[in-house]
């Protein structure tokens, strides 16, 4: 289990890196043995790590060229997809899942989601291509839960790092509370705090940095 923590200003305004810190402190509980940032203009990435596989050398964030990746899981067939990339003439810094996620990635674009076999809930952000790619795993097993406003997009593993945000302001999604008390269960990608959705499983999310339009596949 690890933290990912996302911030995506929609104008060119600096990422707090402060700000993102306390964020992702948040969910120290989700990875105690290492932790990272990255921050690119008005991109801030920052994870806690559990530590699993390649304990050496999975540090996160984790970059390769232009592609910078945050990821809470594990790749079950990452070995095999590893060999794969191998054979194809990619050339491996680590061991890891993670690494093998980002090559993916450069190999296949945002096809290489339906490729992997695991629990994952991941941000790539490709800067080349001005795009993020935040996914999440077919069963949901993972969490990533999404605020949008007009001035940014949020990320992160749990609800209670967005709500550390000092631009959100924790309000009760009334709806979201009826079928709560209906089903014992909120339908959808709503959650019980407006304006806060949950990534669906099976599901990534396509960000265009040029327009922030976002593309749900």
């Amino acid at each position: 289990m690890c933290g990912i923590v996302g911030i995506i200003h929609k104008n060119p305004v600096p990422i707090d890196a402060g700000l993102l810190k306390q964020m992702g402190d948040t969910l120290h509980h989700r990875g105690p043995d290492d932790e990272g940032m990255f921050i690119d203009d008005r991109i801030g990435f920052f994870h806690k790590r559990l530590s699993i596989i390649d304990l050496a050398s999975g540090h996160q964030p984790m970059t390769d060229g232009d592609c910078t990746i945050i990821f809470n899981g594990e790749i079950y067939n990452y070995v095999e997809l590893r060999q794969e990339l191998v054979q194809k003439g990619h050339r491996f810094q680590t061991y890891s899942d993670t690494e093998v996620i980002l090559k993916m990635y450069r190999e296949y674009g945002e096809k290489a989601v339906d490729l992997l076999n695991g629990m994952f809930a991941f941000l790539l952000y490709d800067k080349s291509r001005q795009r993020i790619l935040a996914a999440r795993d077919h069963f949901g097993i993972k969490p990533l839960y999404i605020y949008e406003d007009d001035e940014k997009l949020l990320f992160a593993s749990e609800i209670k790092a967005i709500l550390k945000h000092d631009g959100v302001k924790a309000a009760l999604n009334r709806e979201s509370l009826n079928e709560y008390l209906t089903f014992q269960f909120i339908l959808g990608e709503n959650t019980l705090f407006k304006n806060i959705k949950k990534v669906l499983p099976g599901h990534y999310l396509d960000i265009d940095l040029r327009s922030n339009n976002i593309r749900t596949v």
